[in-house]
């Protein structure tokens, strides 16, 4: 059967973006207030609409910087949503993306936005748009990621101790692990940790080994949330 295109309503493509960092003993989002309607006033993912010459990774990364003065490290496609009514502007197909970043200081808002933050994500409720979902959904992306790849580093220095990436682990995914267990199966995953051959006393006592992250992409074998 033939279409006619011109019987189709016209649908716009916007990015949004779930950015994670670990900050103190919180896993927060960053979060724009956005400065126009629809839902001036209320939080939202920050994002944007995809402009006619851009891919969607390009789209992402500019609307993130535009919007927070933020570049991100590690950006993945997450997922897509297009319910009727998201958006109450037009039918608006979102193809939202997940980038974990290291701590960083207080972003700067920017265009449309009247203002940036972080914020833990489980004070984060009544977003604008589906971003309570969408938010959820990075979260958890983000929670399996870390056991089956070396995911977790993303939110680290480039160079760091195994308690700095036991802390990401255990703020993630939110409960306590037993260091000496974490330290056997980091260190006993092939590829995941390389040493640096220096030491650090920033976590305080006796010096720890730096490591950085290694040339693996899967862990094997993975650290399961289950087993802790």
């Amino acid at each position: 059967m033939e279409y006619d295109a011109s019987s189709f309503p016209a649908v716009a493509v916007t990015v949004d973006l779930v950015v994670l960092t670990v900050r103190g003993d919180a896993l927060c989002a960053l979060v724009v207030r956005r400065g126009e309607e629809p839902f001036a006033g209320r939080e939202a993912l920050p994002g944007g609409f995809v402009r006619p010459d851009e891919d969607l990774p390009e789209a992402a990364a500019r609307e993130l910087a535009e919007e927070t003065g933020l570049r991100p490290g590690h950006l993945e496609q997450l997922g897509s949503y297009g319910a009727p009514g998201r958006d109450p502007r037009m039918r608006v197909v979102t193809v939202a993306h997940l980038a974990l970043v290291p701590d960083q200081p207080a972003p700067t808002a920017g265009t449309d936005a009247a203002a940036a933050r972080w914020a833990p994500v489980h004070e984060l409720t009544g977003l604008a748009f589906d971003h309570d979902r969408v938010l959820a959904d990075g979260v958890e992306r983000a929670r399996a990621k870390l056991e089956y790849t070396p995911l977790a580093a993303a939110f680290c220095p480039p160079e760091f101790t195994v308690a700095e990436l036991r802390r990401v682990y255990e703020v993630v995914w939110g409960r306590p692990l037993d260091p000496r267990n974490f330290h056997r199966k980091v260190t006993g995953a092939a590829g995941f940790l390389e040493p640096t051959g220096t030491t650090t006393t920033r976590d305080g006592g006796r010096p720890a080994q730096l490591y950085r992250r290694g040339p693996a992409t899967l862990l094997h074998p993975p650290l399961l949330r289950a087993e802790g």
